[in-house]
């Protein structure tokens, strides 16, 4: 690391001159408070003839004489003992910021910015929130919804949630579970419009889809040309919880996701259609997070706590 020590001149006569380092402000230190350079050698490890290098590559970087020596004594000069009051306020700042952030990797803490489409927002990230805060009060979380993939640097996230296959990129990505996909309507429109009971029979039914991505209307069920039915909504939503809200008012059969409709099944709001035919994928439900060196804490606990939930309804095995 580099120091720039305030009071002492960034150039002479118009040169840049190179800055000290902190481990030359160490040997430096060592020296005076040893009183000579052999036990300054002896202290940190090196041989009398490199703490002498150091001194004089520090003195040629500051550009002026530190310590007056002879064969007898060391004494510092003006500048020496200007630069030595300073140089040890310069470490002292140093190993407290390194105790601070020593602190920090163990207790998670700061802002954690997480971003997912509403529907896992609202069903598996909001019910959640309030046992993760209490777990982590240091954290502080900043939830933002959007059903389209986000720039996770222009957007200031953390965290970004993506459910399905990930598209090639340069983001680190962690996988969170697998959530089957049902095939779904209320009891009132069953009553209304009678059960499907085979793959085709939905070309009879009023079905519900999504406006984009167009794989998305690709039904997991097994029918004769393979395992996935293309179907063509008579009625289309951007958001799924649009759709799942739509289902919910009888207005037709839909395909959406486990982690937000396990509940409307538990509770009979919504009745699982098919169930025979369904070919039993599952839609990967991935963490996406830039990486540049160690993991920040506050992002490692989301994740773990998230993949702890998520298990409780979503598989985990690759």
């Amino acid at each position: 690391m580099t120091i720039v020590v305030a009071g002492v001149p960034a150039s002479v006569a118009g040169k840049p001159r190179l800055k000290a380092r902190s481990d030359e402000l160490q040997v430096f230190i060592s020296v005076i408070e040893c009183g000579s350079i052999s036990a300054a050698a002896e202290q940190v490890g090196q041989t009398p003839s490199a703490i002498s290098r150091t001194l004089a590559r520090l003195e040629s970087k500051l550009d002026t004489t530190l310590i007056n020596r002879t064969t007898r004594r060391m004494d510092l000069t003006e500048e020496g003992r200007f630069f030595f009051e300073r140089a040890k306020q310069i470490l002292q700042q140093m190993e407290e910021l390194e105790e601070r952030l020593a602190v920090r990797h163990q207790t998670p803490s700061g802002r954690l910015r997480v971003n997912a489409a509403s529907p896992f927002m609202l069903h598996a990230i909001v019910p959640y929130v309030d046992e993760f805060r209490q777990r982590y009060p240091d954290i502080t979380l900043e939830l933002n919804t959007d059903d389209l993939l986000i720039d996770l640097l222009e957007q200031s996230t953390d965290i970004a949630i993506r459910i399905g296959v990930l598209a090639d990129s340069t983001l680190h990505a962690r996988l969170l579970g697998r959530s089957p996909l049902n095939i779904l309507a209320s009891p009132e429109y069953l009553r209304r419009r009678g059960t499907p009971r085979q793959v085709q029979d939905l070309s009879q039914h009023s079905l519900l889809g999504f406006t984009q991505p167009e794989h998305l209307n690709q039904w997991p069920l097994r029918h004769g040309d393979g395992d996935r039915w293309q179907v063509q909504p008579q009625l289309s939503a951007s958001s799924g919880e649009t759709l799942r809200q739509l289902a919910l008012a009888d207005q037709g059969i839909v395909c959406l996701s486990d982690f937000m409709t396990h509940q409307d099944i538990e509770q009979g709001r919504l009745v699982p259609l098919l169930i025979e035919a369904n070919s039993g994928y599952r839609q990967p439900i991935h963490a996406v997070y830039y990486r540049n060196s160690q993991l920040a804490l506050r992002i490692q606990c989301f994740l773990d706590y998230m993949q702890e939930k998520l298990a409780c309804y979503a598989h985990t095995d690759a």
